[in-house]
């Protein structure tokens, strides 16, 4: 290539590596109060995947310069600039993963959203922690996002650009800051995550598959398996703050009648109406309550059935809760070592009975409500809003006090 054109391409390689030093770590450009930074795992985490990727890029950047002085005069313009187009492609990934985590980090200067992000953080690998060491859990992180749907960048799933995710990246709807249907949408979240851990889908798929050959209409087990990654997710947040999850659910779904009775097979989300009823479904069977048939009631007031076009498949589908309910709660997933999904995500601890019991004890004596589980006091603060026993007002105020408390003895104690 001419000189001109091999000095061209060497000033714009030069110019990515004085903007790649730019990126600086964010322990040194982020200000935050201690409560409200990341956990150490997951800032450890983060900065190691970055640095590792500003490396490799400056490595690529240099042997592209070097390629460049030795075989710069032979080879053609059209190969420098191919190749140099290469490295700004991944220069721009590095910079997508950059903006990816500076969202999750840069909220944390908020004030009181960041410590309050921090104690969603506490909250989160509550849920996702389970008794018996069927897995390795990832760090977690949330962020707010506008709208009303929250969603995951689960750990260890390919980054762009290249990569796995070192950590799993939680949005959480700003509409739902704060009330007890935060850990609705917070864990369901989870409850992606850990359904990847357990392998859950791939191990559930083939019993909906089976179903279809002889177990009841087919289209009907087909459309479970086309849902299964979020109806175990669904399941996951109902075993792990009761009610909460199902009241929740309905404050997300609650929208005009043809979005909630849309039916379409290429979304992997179930149609609203019955997502619902389905979440009711398991709360029977999980929790015995008349609860359950009350908020099932309800859904039928808010949406009936009638001048539905997909009446008769969506009916169809209702006739399923039972089994599909039972075929979940009792499956026994490889990694759970012979226990249930059931017991190993410690239903016992949820009933509403005991959930209302330790509501009246903690009113007496709160100093025990902090120091519950994180995941057992939403259970409680959720059932004694459904139960009236909790105002809005009180409960907004309690669920800041403990996610202040969360993410300063988490601060305090790592």
């Amino acid at each position: 290539m001419s000189p001109f054109a091999a000095w061209m391409l060497a000033q714009e390689a030069r110019a990515l590596l004085a903007r790649l030093a730019r990126l600086q770590p964010f322990a040194l450009i982020e200000t935050m109060v201690p409560a409200a930074a990341l956990s150490p795992a997951a800032q450890r985490a983060i900065e190691r995947q970055l640095a590792l990727g500003r490396r490799e890029l400056r490595q690529m950047v240099r042997g592209y310069l070097g390629w460049l002085r030795q075989a710069g005069p032979v080879a053609s313009a059209a190969e420098g600039q191919r190749r140099f187009t290469f490295l700004r492609l991944k220069f721009n990934a590095a910079l997508a993963q950059f903006d990816l985590f500076s969202d999750v980090v840069t909220q944390r200067s908020e004030h009181r959203n960041g410590v309050w992000l921090a104690g969603l953080d506490v909250a989160a690998a509550d849920a996702l922690a389970l008794h018996g060491g069927y897995y390795a859990a990832p760090p977690l992180a949330c962020y707010l996002e506008r709208g009303p749907g929250a969603a995951i960048r689960r750990a260890r799933t390919r980054l762009p650009g290249g990569g796995d995710n070192p950590v799993a990246v939680i949005r959480v709807p700003r509409e739902r800051m704060i009330g007890a249907a935060i850990a609705s949408s917070l864990f369901h979240e989870v409850g992606h995550q850990g359904a990847a851990l357990l392998e859950l889908v791939g191990s559930v798929r083939p019993v909906l598959q089976a179903l279809q050959a002889g177990g009841g209409p087919a289209p009907v087990w087909r459309l479970w398996e086309r849902w299964i990654s979020e109806v175990v997710a669904d399941f996951w947040s109902l075993a792990r703050v009761g009610v909460a999850a199902t009241l929740g659910l309905m404050g997300v779904v609650s929208l005009p009648r043809p979005f909630v009775f849309r039916l379409d097979m290429d979304d992997p989300h179930p149609s609203p109406w019955i997502r619902v009823k389905l979440s009711c479904a398991m709360g029977q069977l999980l929790y015995p309550h008349p609860q359950w048939r009350r908020l099932a009631a309800l859904w039928d007031d808010y949406y009936p059935l009638h001048d539905v076009p997909q009446r008769a498949l969506l009916e169809q589908l209702q006739a399923s809760l039972p089994a599909l309910a039972g075929l979940l709660a009792q499956h026994r997933p490889r990694l759970l070592r012979g226990r249930t999904l059931a017991e190993a995500l410690g239903v016992a601890r949820r009933q509403p009975a005991y959930l209302a019991l330790l509501f009246r004890w903690w009113s007496r004596a709160p100093q025990q409500l902090y120091q519950a589980p994180p995941a057992l006091v939403l259970a409680v603060l959720g059932q004694a809003r459904a139960s009236g026993r909790l105002t809005p007002e009180d409960e907004s105020i309690l669920l800041g006090r403990l996610l202040s408390h969360w993410a300063l003895r988490n601060t305090l104690t790592d």
